[in-house]
């Protein structure tokens, strides 16, 4: 950048740079998104194309960013993790949020059509980003189950209330109905008064969405260099059977599991080293 006298005022700006040596979560979400659901008329209590969507933005997100180690999304919301050695953007939060906010928002207009193919988008969707430094694993571990457990509660409340409505009854009736309930509680309504069993709705309503790379195995050609006559002509060879080789590379994956137990973290163990 060219000196100049102005170039005085970059001291007014601050480092934002995050504290080495821990895990960092940049959690988005979308902003004022309980309008947007209903001016797209999103299906209640969940629209499968909507998180589709919000699956495919945070894909495109790990592949654009891939010192991501692992997303959880539910909702309107996606976390994203960083290990303690990242130096993405050199650790600063504003680029780290900013980025991946902008490139979020960017995708979910981009790939909208896909998915929405016969709704036509109204207006810009609006992502904001925050990021949060967690000293230890089982800090982040706990990150995680609280924002597991929370797409759980939300999940069972929404199905509930939205199944009254479906029942007859009013906003309103559904809200005092459910008022003070527990989860023992809502389960029952739901089964005695809807017909549903809420441990065999989909996982992926009930747990919500987890990314995270994974090492495939995928069969390839072998590409055998040609041979040439003595006049330089290309020769057919003998063996005209394709050869292929077993490579492997690595691939962003979406499960729809428990992530609040040990049974994931003792499957996926690479995830936890720093």
């Amino acid at each position: 950048m060219a000196k100049s006298k102005y170039e005085y005022v970059k001291q007014f700006e601050l480092s934002d740079k995050c504290l080495p040596n821990t895990w960092l979560v940049i959690r988005l979400d979308g902003r004022s998104f309980h309008r947007f659901c209903d001016t797209h008329k999103f299906n209640k209590p969940n629209d499968v194309r909507a998180i589709s969507l919000m699956t495919r933005c945070a894909l495109e997100v790990m592949k654009e960013f891939s010192d991501i180690c692992i997303a959880y999304g539910q909702s309107d919301e996606y976390s994203f993790v960083l290990r303690p050695s990242a130096n993405l953007f050199g650790r600063g939060a504003s680029k780290l949020s900013t980025c991946m906010a902008s490139y979020f928002a960017s995708s979910f207009v981009f790939q909208w059509s896909t998915y929405f193919p016969n709704t036509p988008l109204q207006y810009p969707v609006t992502f904001d980003g925050r990021v949060v430094a967690y000293p230890t694993v089982l800090d982040l571990r706990n990150y995680l189950s609280w924002r597991q457990a929370d797409c759980h509660i939300n999940n069972m409340y929404n199905t509930c209330f939205w199944s009254l409505v479906k029942l007859g009854k009013t906003v309103q009736e559904a809200e005092q109905r459910l008022c003070g309930t527990v989860s023992s509680e809502k389960n029952e309504l739901l089964f005695s008064e809807c017909g549903i069993n809420y441990n065999k709705e989909p996982e992926l309503y009930r747990k919500g969405s987890v990314l995270i790379w994974q090492e495939v195995e995928e069969e390839v050609p072998v590409r055998r260099p040609d041979k040439c006559s003595k006049d330089g002509d290309a020769v057919t060879s003998a063996d005209a059977t394709p050869k292929t080789t077993i490579r492997k590379r690595k691939q962003v994956t979406v499960l729809h599991c428990d992530i609040i137990g040990d049974a994931f973290w003792e499957r996926n163990p690479h995830l936890l080293k720093s």
